[in-house]
């Protein structure tokens, strides 16, 4: 008795991604091994997990907390002065980008004020002040704007190469954002699943120390603002 409509392809013997002649070649699944990955869902949050830094001008703090959303958010809330920020690092930096290896990342957000806030999201070296991080490959939005500008930038000295205004952000809507490096020399972004363009990630400007998924939001004026991540998404091959 079949279940349901039965629209699937089934591979009832399993599929894998390895050649024939691997010690692999029979698992019934592709080779995990073959790709680093981190999910985050948010249907759990430890704060341990992260390295976070917050500023604040006022007396309160920033808070971060799961909210109810279908699939799990993490919801970063600020104190209500101006520059107040919450920025978070995940512990451990996992994600070395290389010539041969290609590499992703993909994110689903919002943030409460489309204009009066920075945020940074991506992958970036653990740093202090991540609006202005030495090395990574990220999105990020200013100040006074709500045009979101990617970045790929390897340490203070070299610089980044960066295409501005890729996306608008609209307050309190989400927003999908993603990156492909090919392994070779570029890298593609897109929004809301459709890609827009790409910019140059030679040697001159691929970050060339282990990077860890990164994101946050800093004020723009003496008002509370907010950021809800759905999830983070990143992999390279190893």
């Amino acid at each position: 008795m079949s279940i349901g409509q039965s629209l699937v392809s089934r591979f009832v013997n399993g599929t894998n991604n390895v050649a024939d002649n691997s010690i692999m070649a029979d698992f019934g699944m592709p080779d995990p091994t073959k790709w680093h990955v981190f999910f985050d869902d948010f249907v759990y949050y430890e704060a341990d997990d992260w390295v976070i830094t917050t500023t604040e001008a006022g007396a309160g703090s920033a808070t971060e907390a799961l909210t109810d959303v279908n699939g799990g958010a993490l919801l970063v809330t600020n104190d209500a002065a101006d520059n107040d920020a919450d920025f978070f690092n995940k512990v451990g930096e996992s994600f070395l980008l290389a010539s041969g290896k290609k590499a992703f990342f993909k994110t689903r957000f919002k943030i409460s004020d489309a204009t009066q806030s920075d945020f940074v999201i991506g992958l970036q070296v653990t740093d202090t002040t991540p609006l202005d991080a030495t090395d990574g490959i990220y999105f990020l939005k200013a100040d006074g704007a709500a045009t979101v500008d990617v970045f790929v930038r390897k340490d203070a000295t070299t610089g980044s190469n960066t295409v501005a205004a890729i996306a608008t952000m609209v307050a309190d809507t989400f927003i999908e954002l993603a990156w492909y490096f090919d392994g070779e020399s570029t890298v593609y972004y897109a929004v809301d699943g459709v890609v827009k363009g790409s910019l140059s990630a030679s040697s001159t400007y691929l970050p060339d120390t282990e990077l860890t998924v990164s994101f946050g939001i800093q004020n723009g004026e003496a008002v509370a603002k907010t950021m809800t991540v759905d999830y983070l998404f990143a992999a390279n091959e190893r």
